[in-house]
């Protein structure tokens, strides 16, 4: 397979905050788990909230 070149995209705090959360959500398991998962759900809600 080839290199894949790598790419720069700049986050916003959310989209930061929203990856963050996603990578610590199995770490949680079982005592943070519905909460981490709550506010997963949040953010992504927050995120896709069109004007």
């Amino acid at each position: 397979m080839g290199q894949r070149e790598k790419e720069t995209i700049k986050l916003t705090e959310k989209e930061e905050e929203l990856i963050r959360a996603i990578r610590n959500y199995q770490k949680s398991f079982p005592n943070g788990y519905p909460q981490l998962l709550y506010y997963i759900q949040q953010l992504v809600d927050e995120l896709t909230d069109l004007p």
